[in-house]
């Protein structure tokens, strides 16, 4: 064949573009699973983040398996969808606080921290840039905050981007999502102010769009748990044992 002919340079160039488009496939193949545990460990990571539990890639698994306790689904009336904690971590929440909160899989994390029990609840919203995410860890009386772990995915440097630091994170820590027994949320105010009606922690220094990003995203997500928070039974307990 003339390979200075169309036909050839045709030729050539369709089996370069098979043989490239293959090799990427395998390729992509191969790491899939990698990439689908590197995913499953950091989302392990910010899990225990939310309970004062610091871990690297080495070490997060083995602290999650021993600090997660139970992992199940429920929907907004608190009743248990799915006990498979498989399917409660495979959750995506940023699909599910898109819907309507009754149509809303809900997953909850309960873990053992010096002897108590902690309800990890996750949160998704969106910053100035970005989404944001995150879990907030309540103590036993599923009201009070024992901790909380924001992440972002764009946020300003030194600004917006403060949600991911231990100070701003820290000021959530015994602060309440109820005020007698009616869900409230917690308020994100300027420096020096107050919430009428409810518990709240300041504000980020010129990241004000961020801040009120994340009241609505710990309104929106944590609000779909209320009846769960505010009911007395012990039904989460049957898994105690599992």
């Amino acid at each position: 064949m003339n390979k200075n002919s169309n036909l050839y340079t045709f030729i050539y160039s369709s089996v370069m573009v098979i043989l490239v488009a293959a090799a990427l496939a395998f390729t992509n193949g191969a790491l899939k699973e990698r990439q689908t545990k590197n995913g499953d460990i950091d989302k392990m990571s910010q899990i225990l983040r939310s309970v004062k539990i610091e871990a690297n890639a080495s070490n997060a698994e083995r602290l999650y398996n021993e600090t997660i306790q139970n992992v199940y689904l429920i929907d907004h009336t608190g009743a248990i969808l799915e006990s498979d904690p498989r399917a409660a971590f495979a959750v995506d929440i940023a699909k599910e606080v898109g819907k309507d909160v009754s149509e809303r899989k809900l997953p909850v994390y309960e873990a053992q921290v010096d002897g108590a029990r902690k309800f990890i609840l996750p949160v998704y919203g969106a910053g100035l840039w970005g989404p944001i995410w995150g879990y907030i860890a309540l103590n036993e009386d599923k009201k009070t905050v024992f901790a909380a772990s924001f992440s972002h995915q764009g946020e300003t440097p030194g600004l917006g981007a403060e949600i991911a630091t231990p100070a701003f994170q820290q000021q959530f820590e015994g602060k309440s999502m109820f005020r007698e027994n009616a869900f409230t949320s917690i308020a994100v105010v300027k420096s020096g102010h107050k919430a009428d009606g409810k518990d709240a922690v300041d504000a980020i220094s010129g990241g004000t769009i961020t801040s009120q990003g994340l009241e609505a995203m710990l309104l929106n997500s944590i609000g779909a748990y209320n009846t769960f928070l505010t009911s007395n039974s012990t039904e989460s307990n049957q898994h105690e044992n599992q």
